[in-house]
Formats: C-alpha cells, structure tokens, sequence
C-alpha cells in the first residue's frame, strides 16, 4: 500500500497550446486540481517551487488557499529551494498554512538546483559565508528552520509591551505543534539523504540523482533509501520516517493519452550534468497501455522501497486532463501492483 499524490511544477506559458496561459491560470488551476485529486480519492497535491521562471514560486499562498478548500488530501512542496528562504518568516507562514488546513502541510526542502539566473538567491539579500557555497547555504537555513519548529522560546520580551506575553522567552506564531515531523529533505545524493535521516527529516527522492555507480535510476535510487533508512536507525529516532519517490507514469487509455504521450516510454534513463562538476542520472518516462505498464512498474526497485509515489502531472494540459491522468494511474496501476 502506497499513498500517491501528483507533483506539479506549476508551468504557465502565453501560449495557444497552453491551457495555463497566465501565473493567476496556473495558481487558481492548482487548487482545482488539488480540489478534483481530493474527489478521486488521490492521497497528496504537491507543488514544484521555482523562483524567476514562469511556474509556481513562493508556495504558502497556494497552500493555505488548497487547505481552506480541501478537508483530507496532503498539501505540500516538492521542492522549496532554502537558498532563498528567511527561515524565521518561513516558519511563520509555514505555521499558518498548516493551521489553515489542520495539519495536512508535507513541506519537502532542498538546497536548490540550478536555476534560471545566475546566483538567484543573491537578489533576495543572500551571500554564503566565507569559505562556505551557496549548498552549504541552503542546508544552513534548513537546519534553522527546523529548530524553529521545535518551539522552543528564544528571544527576549519586552518588559513594555504593547499586548501581554506569556511567561519567559517568546517564539514565533502562529506555531503548530506536530509540523516538525512531516518535513522532507530533496536529497541527490547519498550522502545528504543521510544527513537528513540524522536531523530527523523524513526523504523525498526526485526523478534525478547524482549519478554515484552507474547503475540503472531506480537501482541507485532504491540504494540511497536503503542508506537512508540505516543512518535513521542509528541516529536512534522514535518515530517512522515516510520516504517518497517522484514518477512521470501516463497509462494510456484513450487517444488523447496516445496523441500526447504515445512515444514517450520509449527511451530509458538519461546522464547529464546538472552543473559543471555533477553528473546526474534522470530516471525515464514511464508511459504505454495500462498492462504494459504494470509489468514495467513492477520492475522499478525505489518505487518498492518507497511509502509514497508523487506522480509528475502536464499541469499546461489543464485541469480535466490531469484528473484523467490520476484517475488512470489509481483505477488501472495502482490495484494491480499492490499500491491500493
């Protein structure tokens, strides 16, 4: 049994092909979407965050939107790249957006990928220290925010104040209390999927890694799993971790699905380099009539080893479509491969 949720990456284009022709179409398709996945019965709606490109970005509106109008599905991101992010006003907005939906937000985190200018996070007032890169920068403001979450009370009230505290050093608000343990950390590679098990953050693996044995994908993506479900044991947590695997899986059920994604599953996995010094796996397309596809998927190792299968969703091909896609994945996959 698996929870599975769609990963969207919030594309717009002003485009006629386009079905999300504005950043207002995309926002306000998201929470459709999330509302209908929610009507099928889909487990999560997460979202992709990308600053200076026209997809989604700074995800907490979004999310407290999807939460006020939905009552069960998982909200959450997939990834928020920490580069950018002020953790003390991120856990405030991360504080309300949770209440909102009554303790449904899934945040996954990373340190960032490249993205589509140079040095982005240096327009939001952001500078790594000296003899530190901006990947150390990012893991610097996750490891923040996370002791935010705690609780725990750390500045100095004023002994005037304008409305009454309570007893002894404050913390941010609006907290809640259980959102520390449904944080998620985009690892790329084995040894940062470790350091998350060490700092108590449950594991989302994308559809990239950094290509660390040559191996098939889904052989070395399963073995970062495994690495970190052993460095979780060690650090001797007292909870269960959940850990989720990203797919771009199209059953193909009628002719839109074959017109749209008829040769997509043809090619294998992929090598490139995400930036100069890393090469990167990409794990392929997984798309063809629904017994076919189950005799594939049943073959992909880190989707065993996984708890959670986010499904990569063509946001720009608009709302019905999307729900068709789901509902083709929950209806002629999921029950045959054990995921419901």
């Amino acid at each position: 049994m698996k929870k599975i949720g769609f990963l969207s990456f919030g594309h717009w284009a002003p485009s006629l092909q386009s079905q999300t022709r504005s950043a207002g179409d995309a926002l306000l398709q998201s929470i459709e979407l999330s509302v209908a996945a929610e009507e099928l019965d889909v487990d999560g709606a997460y979202f992709r965050v990308h600053h200076f490109a026209r997809q989604l970005a700074s995800p907490f509106p979004l999310l407290a939107a999807i939460g006020a109008k939905t009552k069960k599905i998982e909200i959450g991101t997939a990834v928020i790249d920490m580069r950018y992010e002020n953790a003390f006003y991120m856990a405030e907005d991360a504080g309300a957006a949770d209440l909102i939906s009554n303790g449904r937000l899934q945040l996954g985190l990373s340190r960032g990928s490249p993205e589509q200018v140079i040095d982005g996070w240096r327009y939001f007032g952001y500078q790594p220290k000296d003899g530190a890169t901006d990947a150390d920068m990012g893991r610097q403001h996750a490891e923040v925010f996370l002791s935010l979450l705690k609780g725990d009370g750390f500045a100095e009230p004023n002994p005037r104040p304008m409305f009454p505290n309570p007893p002894g050093l404050l913390r941010l608000e609006p907290h809640s209390e259980s959102l520390q343990k449904r944080i998620w950390w985009g690892a790329g590679s084995n040894s940062t999927a470790v350091w998350a098990a060490k700092l108590g953050m449950n594991l989302q693996s994308s559809t990239l890694k950094n290509d660390e044995s040559g191996e098939p994908f889904h052989i070395q993506q399963a073995a970062q799993i495994r690495a970190y479900r052993q460095a979780w044991k060690e650090a001797g947590h007292n909870w269960t971790p959940r850990v989720s695997v990203s797919r771009s899986i199209f059953a193909l059920t009628d002719d839109r699905d074959r017109a749209y994604f008829g040769s997509a599953g043809r090619e294998g996995d992929s090598i490139g380099h995400i930036d100069e010094n890393t090469r990167a796996i990409f794990g392929r397309t997984y798309a063809g009539e629904p017994e076919a596809l189950i005799k594939q998927l049943a073959q992909d190792e880190a989707i065993k080893e996984a708890d959670t299968l986010l499904l990569t969703v063509p946001n720009q091909l608009g709302v019905d479509y999307n729900a068709h896609v789901l509902e083709a994945i929950l209806t002629h996959i999921a029950p045959a491969l054990g995921w419901r």
